[in-house]
């Protein structure tokens, strides 16, 4: 009967201290947990931004600017890491990446919306569609942009901003093209999207798909025979080391947009969304400043290494050009009366 009754005194006194050794485990447990709930959520968001520019470029530099006001902007919850020069693969590669749920951006244009599922979108891209920027903003402030912009975020992708200066695209080649027929058969280098390749065959010429980071070599061996970009693109990439003719056909003016995925993006809290769509928009206006300027000096140093640059009857391109807004390949896919709609939101 003794040792009953020291048993079960003995259990009484270490009962508490179990329980007491569970709760402090709890705690510590609880404790560790919220611990690390906290160091996850003070971890920032890495957004990764790649584009096809080359450092020194008006969009590299406008893109250090953008992730100099995100960062600064958001207190640190949002590190931005930049990658120039293709660095994170193709336009296409990044666009694939994205409606993957990867925390990415990069430029891209009405051609590749339209071959993402919103045709409509392509006509921003069609040769000679705009006369001045003032009619691009326009278009970007106009209700029909907005609803496209609606129907690209059903088929996955965001547009963060759309206020960015590319430049005008002009060509760029071995043997000089002085008129629209000299582009007969010329293989030109362009993006891999229909509207481009299409707006290059209206023209006579053989439009050639490629990534451009393979077109210095491309040229080099005589695989194309030549390219378009804007000035600074075609002089960062160096190509008028391997191509000596420079025509200012000035086909697109190209105004660009920044996009990532729309499941990325609602990852993110409101106020970081804010702060990527106003940012972006500031960092438009700062690579517009500067836009102008880069592109007057660019032509001085094509001209002074050599570059014959040579100035076109722009409505003899023009005229060729409007065989683009009838192709079958486009106006069965486009909203009826799409190209009058565009010119009118323009205006």
């Amino acid at each position: 009967m003794k040792k009953v009754i020291a048993i079960l005194l003995v259990a009484l006194l270490v009962l508490p201290l179990l329980t007491a050794c569970g709760s402090n485990a709890d705690q510590k447990g609880q404790s560790s947990s919220d611990a690390s709930k906290a160091a996850d959520e003070a971890k920032p968001v890495v957004i990764q931004i790649g584009y096809e520019n080359n450092p020194g470029e008006p969009i590299d530099l406008a893109c250090k600017e953008w992730k100099r006001l995100i960062e600064e902007r958001s207190n640190g919850s949002i590190k931005v890491e930049l990658f120039p020069s293709s660095q994170l693969g193709s336009k296409n590669d990044l666009i694939d990446q994205m409606l993957a749920g990867d925390s990415v951006i990069t430029l891209a244009d009405g051609a590749f919306y339209a071959d993402r599922g919103v045709p409509d979108f392509g006509i921003t891209f069609g040769p000679y569609l705009f006369e001045s920027w003032d009619q691009c903003w326009k278009l970007t402030k106009s209700d029909w942009w907005k609803e496209q912009c609606a129907k690209l975020e059903e088929k996955g992708l965001k547009l963060l901003t759309a206020n960015w200066i590319y430049g005008d695209r002009h060509t760029l080649t071995i043997k000089p093209v002085r008129k629209v027929a000299d582009l007969k058969g010329m293989k030109i280098r362009v993006p891999n999207n229909t509207i481009q390749i299409k707006g290059f065959e209206v023209m006579g010429a053989t439009p050639t798909p490629m990534p451009l980071g393979e077109v210095y070599t491309a040229l080099q061996q005589g695989t194309i025979d030549g390219l378009e970009n804007p000035l600074p693109v075609l002089y960062n990439g160096k190509f008028h080391e391997v191509a000596k003719y420079l025509t200012l056909d000035g086909h697109i003016k190209n105004f660009t947009t920044w996009i990532c995925g729309v499941e990325f993006f609602n990852s993110l809290t409101p106020e970081q969304q804010q702060i990527l769509i106003e940012t972006g928009d500031e960092a438009g206006l700062y690579n517009n400043s500067i836009q102008e300027k880069v592109t007057e000096e660019t032509l001085e140093k094509l001209k002074a290494e050599g570059v014959e640059v040579i100035e076109v009857d722009i409505s003899e391109f023009q005229e060729a050009a409007k065989a683009f807004y009838s192709l079958p390949e486009f106006t069965s896919k486009w909203s009826d009366g799409l190209y009058d709609k565009v010119k009118a939101a323009m205006k």
